[in-house]
């Protein structure tokens, strides 16, 4: 899932981001409220992390703003300010959760996908495609009763983008802009790299092809 996590603290957003990706996330960040208008606006995201206090502006403008321009995804609100009606502020302008510093990583991190959970009209935390059961917190892949198969942090990310819309056709660029963060520079075959790997999982028919156009999953192949 592609992250954009909004902090103007270098030692947090860059520890964050390391906790974040390890949890399969990949992380765009942002440390002005001119960066988050801008790539909150013009990039694909699952879920944001918004911090209130930031060098140019409040957050709290940064979030409505992306509300008014129909930007809608998940946004968990990140902040020193622990009063009430800070929180109910924050909730009537379009956030979907409130997170005060200090903080447990564990818990942002359940908090998010629990935000994501809720986007996508889910309420487990185990996506399920078929026979499929991909397990969003382990990071795995069960088939049926067949054995339980660990995924590596790409594996993971690529696999949960095409079970969450079983039979949707997503290009290669579409792939990429949820794998990577706008830093990364992967290589123009990283994708059908990991195809392969999973199509070891799930066998060759389940990821198909769609030439000229990228893959879907097939939930219903055996």
């Amino acid at each position: 899932m592609r992250l954009l996590l909004v902090e103007d603290d270098y030692l947090l957003t860059n520890g964050l981001s390391a906790q974040l990706e390890k949890a399969g996330f990949s992380v765009d960040t942002a440390r002005t409220a001119r960066e988050a208008r801008h790539l909150g606006q013009q990039e694909s995201y699952r879920a944001g992390i918004l911090d209130l206090g930031l060098p140019d502006g409040n957050g709290l403008d940064v979030l409505k703003q992306w509300r008014t321009h129909k930007v809608s995804f998940p946004v968990l609100i990140l902040t020193a300010r622990g009063d009430w009606q800070d929180k109910v502020n924050g909730l009537k302008a379009g956030a979907d959760d409130y997170l005060a510093k200090p903080f447990q990583t564990e818990e942002l991190i359940a908090r998010l996908h629990a935000i994501v959970r809720r986007s996508e009209g889910r309420i487990m935390d185990t996506l399920t495609a078929g026979r499929f059961e991909l397990d969003e917190n382990r990071q795995t892949l069960r088939a049926g009763d067949e054995t339980e198969h660990s995924l590596t942090g790409t594996e993971f990310r690529l696999l949960r983008c095409l079970m969450s819309r079983p039979g949707q056709v997503f290009s290669k660029e579409q792939l990429f802009d949820q794998l990577y963060s706008i830093d990364d520079i992967p290589s123009e075959n990283v994708i059908e790299a990991y195809v392969r790997r999973l199509r070891k999982l799930v066998g060759p028919d389940t990821i198909k092809t769609r030439r000229g156009q990228g893959y879907l999953f097939d939930a219903d192949s055996r």
